[in-house]
């Protein structure tokens, strides 16, 4: 992560509308589906939305183990299982390929690479780094023919150069993203769904080369969004789920209509987001976490969301735990509760 309630009180008639919810009690409560919700050939959900996590980000400590640790402080098992990699790492690891075919609680893989480590989008294009990718296919015909989500350098914005001799340019990031999507699939490994996660920044979408970054319909199975909010009023981003989705240059358009406009038959991955205060200032989370279910009720198109959970940020000064306080985790456990997130994976 490198970026940074409205209360509303809604029937489920509302909720009926984005999610095929059938009842008359209050949106507060659970709602029951009226059908099995279950995923497709593309990992998108027939009803309901996808729940899952990246736990324990920059602790040092075991993916797997917090997230195990985290499904359990949260009250819900979280189907996705959010991980980071980068360069010639080996991947999805024993632990991971373990989180997945887990009989009790088998969870998605949400796998987020680098590619690019060590060299420049541009050699990625050119096929310079196709060992790597080749290697990465092979693994994955051998070891992990699981469905699973693939995010390719996350939040490329922060990465662009402006230079067309860095190699890094928004233009490239699509070229090596249609590469390595592409040669994959040529490879045998269709078993990856493909994620392009944008920053959604107000900051990046009013750059004249931010519309450059997009690789194509072809080649991107679902569009993402790393977003955050900040429960501290007056400070980076405060607000609440909606304010999240809905960024944009001024001006402009907001994250999700844009998508929902430009990339209408794309499902969105809120691929990361949290709500966060400065570490030593607690604040209470309860109206981010409160604002969740209204929101999901109105943006149909968001097909899954993954939280991403640590006490300290890259820069050790925002705690986006979902503990921080006793009221805000009794919150989260609430909207975690709710039965929009039974999906099962198949």
């Amino acid at each position: 992560m490198r970026s940074t309630l409205r209360k509303t009180v809604l029937t489920l008639t509302a909720l009926a509308a984005g999610f095929g919810i059938a009842t008359a009690a209050p949106a507060s409560a659970q709602a029951a589906p009226t059908k099995s919700c279950v995923t497709g050939d593309k990992l998108v959900p027939s009803c309901g939305v996808l729940w899952g996590a990246a736990a324990g980000g920059f602790t040092g400590k075991p993916r797997d183990a917090e997230h195990r640790a985290w499904e359990k402080t949260s009250g819900r098992d979280a189907t996705i299982f959010h991980t980071y990699h980068k360069g010639d790492e080996k991947f999805p690891t024993d632990a991971e390929i373990a989180m997945a075919r887990d009989k009790a609680h088998p969870r998605v893989l949400l796998l987020n690479w680098r590619v690019e480590y060590g060299s420049t989008w541009a050699a990625v294009a050119a096929g310079k780094q196709d060992k790597r990718i080749d290697a990465f296919a092979a693994r994955l015909k051998s070891r992990f023919t699981e469905k699973f989500f693939l995010v390719l350098n996350h939040e490329p914005e922060d990465d662009v150069r402006t230079d067309a001799k860095s190699g890094m340019t928004a233009k490239d990031f699509a070229k090596s993203f249609r590469h390595v999507i592409q040669r994959l699939r040529a490879q045998g490994a269709g078993n990856a769904v493909s994620v392009v996660a944008y920053m959604g920044n107000e900051k990046w979408m009013a750059q004249s080369w931010w519309k450059d970054l997009y690789p194509g319909n072809d080649v991107v199975d679902w569009i993402g969004l790393d977003s955050y909010v900040s429960s501290e009023k007056n400070y980076y981003h405060a607000g609440v789920f909606k304010d999240l989705l809905d960024r944009k240059a001024k001006g402009g358009t907001g994250f999700y209509d844009w998508a929902t406009t430009n990339h209408a038959a794309k499902p969105i991955m809120v691929a990361e987001w949290g709500a966060y205060h400065r570490v030593g200032k607690v604040v209470s989370k309860v109206a981010q976490f409160d604002s969740v279910l209204p929101e999901l009720a109105k943006r149909p198109a968001i097909k899954a969301i993954v939280y991403f959970d640590t006490k300290k940020d890259l820069f050790g000064d925002r705690d986006i735990s979902i503990d921080s306080t006793p009221a805000s985790l009794a919150s989260f456990r609430k909207l975690a509760a709710n039965p929009l997130f039974n999906v099962t994976v198949r």
